[in-house]
């Protein structure tokens, strides 16, 4: 009789507020898979706790409707003091540092940890999206499985390892809806949607080619082929978890902490790490989609194992209705193109930026696209830049959360950056092949006549990692 009535009395209560508006249903039921409403907060699991995971887990600490609750990576500690980050970094330390910024607000706060991030996906039922800053090897199945299960996605860049992994990224992305976002943090900035914004208004007239130069090179500058033999440490950092669906590799300390970049089943070189940053505004600005032939060579020394000392080459697009004619070349290592006459002698070009060439002038950039310049002086003195066309970003992951609460995509959501990650690719594609020139099939996804190039295109992957 009891339970009767209190059955009754929460049937009566659920009425009345169903009846005044204010019936309050979880929100999966509300919103579908992946919903979070706008006052929730979004629980947020990071995979990859190595310095960049570090950096990307302070940048989500001053979102105040974001809590981290949950790191994945299968190594427990990392020195990376003698490294560009400056820090220590794994689990343990990326967890105490969670831990202690969350602390200050809730006592006790406690971060749960796991070393393979499925694990993480499976047992964490109130993770609403996961922040991927893995190596490049792995991008591309962490961010499937996270869609799969139902997780809003943020990755590092590149978005994949291979062009055949950016399409099906952008596949999965238009498939579950959910809210998606590239690392590449220099589209949010103000200067790029500048640079587009003047290219697009005709600064310096028809725009037919672009420069693109970084000082970036190998971080091993010797390097004459793969390391030999093993070094201890394999089991401390997971080194089979860490290698994901790439291809055994017995462990040799040369390939960590951050030197697998330089190694082409781990990283993609130069041109794969600062592509989606660098080669950005030419892709915005001018809708570039496809491009016919790509020609990148190698500066230095680089085999079929590692990447080059540095880099240069160049990809032709051809006009077909969504893009013109336009020729985008790539400078690493330290190279860069002739600086014009219409410079001043006393102007130093940036060492990394872009110089795109116009029928009126040149319009250079600094890194990403920011810090736009037209020269000569006079277009300069007598150009007005127009009122800004393209919404500003409030931040590269205040942007991704809002599109997860239900705003607006964020700008360089995957499939973005799968378009933008493809084209970075194409280019490793013929440096991979010793700067072989590339005739692309983009609908067929072929280098036409080079065989050899589809094991790259669409790399194996090991037994029980297929990207589904």
């Amino acid at each position: 009789m009891k339970t009767r009535k209190v059955a009754r009395r929460k049937f009566m209560k659920e009425m009345t507020l169903s009846a005044a508006g204010f019936y309050i249903l979880p929100r999966h039921v509300i919103g579908g898979k992946g919903f979070v409403a706008p006052s929730d907060k979004v629980n947020v699991g990071i995979i990859g706790a190595g310095g960049k995971g570090r950096e990307n887990t302070a940048s989500l600490f001053p979102l105040d409707d974001v809590q981290v609750t949950a790191i994945a990576d299968p190594s427990e500690y990392w020195d990376l003091k003698d490294f560009y980050y400056k820090t220590k970094a794994g689990r343990g330390p990326v967890k105490e540092f969670i831990e202690n910024h969350y602390k200050a607000k809730t006592d006790n706060y406690k971060v749960n940890e796991y070393k393979d991030f499925r694990e993480m996906l499976e047992k964490e039922k109130g993770l609403d999206a996961v922040v991927c800053s893995t190596p490049d090897n792995t991008h591309a199945y962490v961010s499937i499985t996270a869609m799969r299960a139902g997780k809003h996605t943020y990755c590092e860049k590149p978005l994949t390892h291979n062009v055949w992994e950016a399409r099906k990224v952008a596949q999965v992305t238009r498939e579950t809806g959910l809210a998606t976002q590239m690392g590449n943090v220099l589209h949010s900035n103000d200067g790029i949607r500048q640079t587009v914004e003047m290219l697009r208004d005709g600064a310096i007239g028809k725009v037919t080619e672009a420069h693109t130069f970084v000082p970036a090179t190998r971080w091993i500058p010797g390097l004459k082929g793969l390391p030999e033999g093993t070094t201890p440490g394999a089991d401390a950092i997971g080194w089979d978890l860490w290698l994901g669906p790439t291809a055994y590799m017995p462990y040799n300390k040369d390939y960590t902490p951050v030197t697998w970049r330089d190694f082409w089943a781990l990283g993609c070189g130069a041109l794969g790490d600062f592509g989606c940053h660098d080669l950005d505004p030419s892709v915005w600005a001018f809708n570039l989609h496809t491009p016919s032939t790509i020609e990148v060579h190698p500066a230095g020394y680089s085999d079929k194992n590692i990447a080059p000392y540095g880099e240069i080459g160049y990809y032709e697009f051809e006009a077909d209705g969504k893009q013109p004619d336009f020729k985008q070349y790539w400078y690493s290592g330290g190279l860069m193109p002739p600086k014009p006459d219409i410079v001043p002698q006393n102007v130093e070009i940036p060492r990394r930026g872009t110089m795109f060439v116009g029928k009126k002038g040149i319009l250079v950039t600094g890194a990403g696209g920011g810090n736009p310049v037209l020269y000569p002086a006079a277009l300069a003195g007598r150009y007005s830049p127009p009122k800004p066309s393209i919404p500003r970003s409030k931040g590269h992951f205040r942007d991704w959360i809002d599109a997860i609460k239900g705003g607006p995509a964020a700008s360089s959501n995957f499939e973005y950056g799968a378009r933008l990650t493809e084209i970075t690719l194409l280019g490793v594609l013929s440096l991979r092949l010793g700067g072989k020139k590339i005739y692309w099939d983009g609908p067929a996804m072929k280098a036409k006549g080079l065989p050899e190039a589809d094991a790259i295109i669409r790399e194996p992957v090991r037994d029980g990692w297929q990207m589904a």
